[in-house]
């Protein structure tokens, strides 16, 4: 079963697109970015609360994620970007791909990620 989902609290989507859908026992976040502009550790801070909080919105969380994509717009922002990271993944280290791109003016960071559900088990 697929489930298109909406968490309480979750940014309204700005395009045709789904913030979670839930399928054969995964959850997958769309790619999420700073509603602020900030230095880079505020906009990592700020794009992984929102992914901390979609998780627990639909019944998963943190501890749960198997895939991170992060997406960055400066290489030099990586090692802040990951100090920030490892704060929210502690020991739960999901898999992860970094990716330096250029994107939308003034964003320096998105998100995406999978995680299991629980509810699966």
């Amino acid at each position: 079963m697929i489930e298109r989902l909406t968490p309480p609290g979750s940014p309204v989507p700005k395009g045709p697109y789904s913030p979670v859908v839930k399928a054969g026992g995964f959850v997958f976040l769309a790619g999420q970015v700073p509603s602020e502009q900030g230095d880079i550790t505020h906009e990592t801070r700020q794009v992984l609360s929102n992914v901390k909080a979609m998780l627990e919105g639909v019944g998963s969380s943190i501890a749960d994620a198997v895939k991170v994509v992060v997406y960055l717009a400066d290489g030099a922002d990586f090692a802040a970007m990951n100090a920030v990271y490892a704060e929210f993944f502690g020991d739960n280290k999901p898999v992860r791909t970094t990716i330096v791109c250029k994107f939308f003016a003034d964003i320096k960071i998105e998100v995406d990620c999978t995680a299991y559900s629980p509810s699966s088990r």
